[in-house]
Parts: C-alpha cells; sequence; structure tokens
C-alpha cells in the first residue's frame, strides 16, 4: 500500500508539472521520430496561427508569408524565417464587431500586388473598413468602408473588387452563424491561465447546432461585389440560403466560387458566379443520399477546384477536381485514415497534402492523426469511357507529422509553401498554437528526435 501510495504521489507530481513544461517556448526544429522529416516552428509567438486553408497567404513574388498573431497580422520572409509584425492589432473599441484580434482581420494576400488586405473597425462609427498593407514597406492604404452588417471574404486576382455578404435586416444579423459565440483563448499569453489559440481556426462546441439553426433561420442576405476605388456596392443576388466561403478564381478577375453553407448532406454546396452576376451555376450534384461535398479550394493554376468528395458521407472517400476549361472531373481515391478536414496542391498538381483528422471527424478515422503527403495517381482506364465520366485515381500516402497529440478543434489547414519544400500548417501540440513548417523530403540527420509534443 505505501508503495502504491508512493507512485501515486510522484505521478500526480508529474502530471502536474506537464502543463508548465507545455507551456515553455516549443523547440525550433527537429526530425519527428515516425515519419523522418524534419519540422520547423515558424512563428515566434503563442497563439499565432496561418490564414484559412484556401485563402491566398504568399506575396505576388513568392518571397513572403502573412500570418496572424494576437499582437497583429505579420510576415514570415520565407528564405531567412525572419518575421516582422506588420499591421498591429488596435485595441478594441467598446461595440466594435467582432473579430477575433481587436477587430483586425486579415481578409487576404492580393494576387498582384505584394499587398495584404484586412479590416478593421473604425473606432467612433464601429463601422467595417477595408485597407490594404504593401507587405514590404509596410504603408497602409484605406480603401473602402463595407456596407451595414457587411463582411468581405475575397479580392479578385487584379485587386479591383471585393465580395462579400452582408445581412438585409438588423434581426437577420442578430441570428448569425457565430453572433452569440463565446470567444476562444486568443487573449495574452497567461492570462487567467489561457493558452493563446488560433481563435479563427478553433471549432465552436456545438458547431453542428449551431450549422443547423443558421440553416434553418432562413435569413435574408445579399451577395455583393464592391468596387476597391469607388465603393460602389453591385448586389450579385439576393438569398435566404446561407452564403459563404467565397473565393475568386486565382487568375481570372471575373470568376467567383462561393458556397451554400450548412450541413453538407443538406445543401448544394458548391457554386460558381461571374462578378456581373451571370452564370450562377452548381457545380457539384449529388446523384446519392447522403452524398457530400465539400472545403473547395482552387488549383493555382486557376484550371481546376479541388473539393472533399464522399459518396455516401463518412464511407467513401475521394478528393475531387472539376476543370473549368474541358469540363473533365477526376476524382482520387483515399482510405479511411488518409482522409484530411483539408487538403491542398502544388502548382504543378503532382502532390497533394492534407492535414488528417482524429476520430470524431466525419470519417472516424481510427489511425488519421498525420499530417499527409499524397502521390496522385491516375488509372488507366481500359474499358467503356465518356468525356462526361469521372476519371479514376488513387492517392498514394506518406507521414509527414505525427499529430496524436494535437487537439483537432483547432484544425490545421495545411498548405505548400510556393517552393514545395514544406508544407506549412498550425497546431496547439505545446499548448498555444503556433505555425511549423515541415520538409516534404526525408531528413539526412535523424540526431534530434521529435521533442515531447509531435
Amino acid at each position: 500500500m505505501v508503495r502504491l501510495f508512493l507512485l501515486t504521489l510522484l505521478f500526480a507530481v508529474y502530471s502536474s508539472q506537464l502543463p508548465l513544461a507545455r507551456a515553455e517556448e516549443p523547440p525550433t526544429s527537429w526530425v519527428d521520430k515516425d515519419t523522418g522529416h524534419r519540422v520547423i516552428r515558424l512563428t515566434p509567438e503563442a497563439g499565432s496561427s496561418g490564414l484559412y486553408f484556401n485563402v491566398n497567404a504568399y506575396s505576388a513574388d513568392g518571397k513572403l508569408m502573412i500570418y496572424v498573431a494576437p499582437d497583429g497580422i505579420h510576415t514570415l520572409e520565407l528564405a531567412t524565417l525572419k518575421t516582422r509584425l506588420l499591421v498591429p492589432t488596435p485595441p478594441a473599441a467598446p461595440g466594435a464587431s467582432g473579430n477575433v484580434h481587436g477587430g483586425l482581420h486579415a481578409v487576404v494576400v492580393g494576387r498582384k500586388t505584394n499587398s495584404v488586405f484586412f479590416t478593421k473597425s473604425a473606432p467612433e462609427t464601429h463601422a467595417t473598413v477595408l485597407y490594404k498593407a504593401d507587405m514590404y514597406t509596410g504603408v497602409v492604404k484605406e480603401l473602402v468602408t463595407l456596407p451595414p452588417r457587411a463582411n468581405i471574404a475575397t479580392i479578385n486576382a487584379d485587386e479591383t473588387l471585393g465580395v462579400g455578404t452582408y445581412d438585409e435586416t438588423e434581426a437577420g444579423a442578430a441570428q448569425e452563424y457565430g453572433r452569440a459565440r463565446p470567444s476562444p483563448p486568443s487573449s495574452a499569453p497567461g492570462a487567467d491561465g489561457a493558452r493563446p489559440q488560433a481563435g479563427n481556426l478553433v471549432q465552436p462546441e456545438g458547431k453542428g447546432e449551431m450549422m443547423e439553426r443558421r440553416l434553418a433561420a432562413r435569413i435574408p442576405v445579399v451577395l455583393y461585389t464592391i468596387n476597391l476605388e469607388s465603393g460602389k456596392v453591385n448586389p450579385l443576388l439576393h438569398s435566404t440560403d446561407w452564403i459563404g466561403h467565397m473565393l475568386f478564381s486565382p487568375t481570372d478577375p471575373t470568376l467567383l466560387m462561393y458556397c451554400h453553407e450548412g450541413p453538407w448532406h443538406k445543401v448544394d454546396r458548391i457554386w460558381m458566379i461571374h462578378s456581373d452576376g451571370s452564370h450562377n451555376t452548381l457545380i457539384h450534384k449529388r446523384t446519392m443520399a447522403m452524398e457530400i461535398a465539400g472545403h473547395e479550394f482552387w488549383g493555382l493554376d486557376g484550371h481546376t477546384i479541388w473539393y472533399d468528395w464522399q459518396f455516401p458521407r463518412g464511407e467513401d472517400f475521394f478528393l475531387a477536381g472539376y476543370n473549368l476549361e474541358s469540363h473533365a472531373r477526376t476524382a482520387y481515391h483515399m482510405q479511411r485514415n488518409e482522409w484530411s478536414i483539408h487538403f491542398n496542391v502544388t502548382e504543378d498538381e503532382k502532390l497533394f497534402t492534407g492535414d488528417g483528422g482524429d476520430p470524431g471527424q466525419v470519417a472516424k478515422a481510427p489511425d488519421g492523426e498525420w499530417i499527409e503527403l499524397f502521390h496522385p495517381e491516375k488509372l488507366p482506364v481500359t474499358g467503356i469511357n465518356q468525356p462526361d465520366f469521372w476519371q479514376p485515381g488513387v492517392f498514394h500516402s506518406e507521414h509527414l507529422v505525427n499529430m496524436e497529440h494535437h487537439n483537432y478543434r483547432l484544425e490545421p489547414n495545411v498548405r505548400f509553401s510556393p517552393d514545395k519544400k514544406l508544407v506549412i500548417f498550425t497546431s496547439n501540440v505545446f499548448g498555444p498554437s503556433y505555425i511549423f513548417g515541415v520538409e516534404t523530403e526525408k531528413s539526412a540527420s535523424v540526431n534530434a528526435p521529435s521533442p515531447g509534443g509531435f
């Protein structure tokens, strides 16, 4: 009994030290012992995070990456890994509408100039104002004030238009998804013992129920464009569907992808529309009950839309591609443990990546907690084939990072570096969130094994 008591006491003391150990600054580089790939911590700020997986974060010259932290919007120089605070977080104004960091919100990095577009609340009016900042000089230019109850989600390829949605009534705005959502712990490190997290990537408790309520609310909304020179607002469509995830083509300034939000099996999700409001087109039409498609993203050449396709939901898994020019459809099959919350692709489409998922995700994968590198293979077609048939392929997966200690309420949101040498992701494996990069080539050195986190 005495020995059992001592062992219990020692375990309690050891366990009590774990939060303190995890709260220390993580190592800057190591080799994942389970994969042989080197992992590099790219950001020094606790609570830092990348942008959403399908939002451009790279400067037009490919040398800088934008990320966010509690103190503001930062740049990361990819060649040297030097970071710099570009746009500081303003003090939170009383009554200002909610973005995670003091009303400051990074929207997207422009495709034409080395500029990041961001919004913040005007101190006196609380109106949301769009700005852009030069990623090298830091010079900030005020662009336009958004309509009441509006957000802005994307900027077109020639940086002349922005797109967002606004609620037509105050009553509708009060019912919006996330309006009553408690703020994630993105405060200063150590405040009330909270570990700062990448608030914009953290999924709320009860997300499924919140999505059901928002879909059922049938709030009148407007999908609109705004001219970044004149401020002229042009409604594209009025709807009581839940409109979101607007994303301009990386190459065609007139082409916009958007989605009907809600539980994926209850909506026709992926749509395309031109910036003049014409050619509003459903991209994926289901042919099976409980079939789902979502988490769509552009190929970097602007020719292909990629998305997670499950046929049916939670049972059979593909990454699907639709080519806008040829109308060809490709489906890369993957196993349950290879499914990921988000996927991404290199410009030449020779490599894909995924951020995995824990058993609580839709795939219910028993061993899915990995950052994955996918090598695509198109399968030979030796039988009947037609232009409108899906063209088959498979993914051959390679584990990059073991994520078993990562809490997947924070979604890692993977992306490739422009030179394809890194897969970049956000993780809370050490407690606070940081941005990491993992080398796509295996490390020649294995003398720096994984620390306690990964």
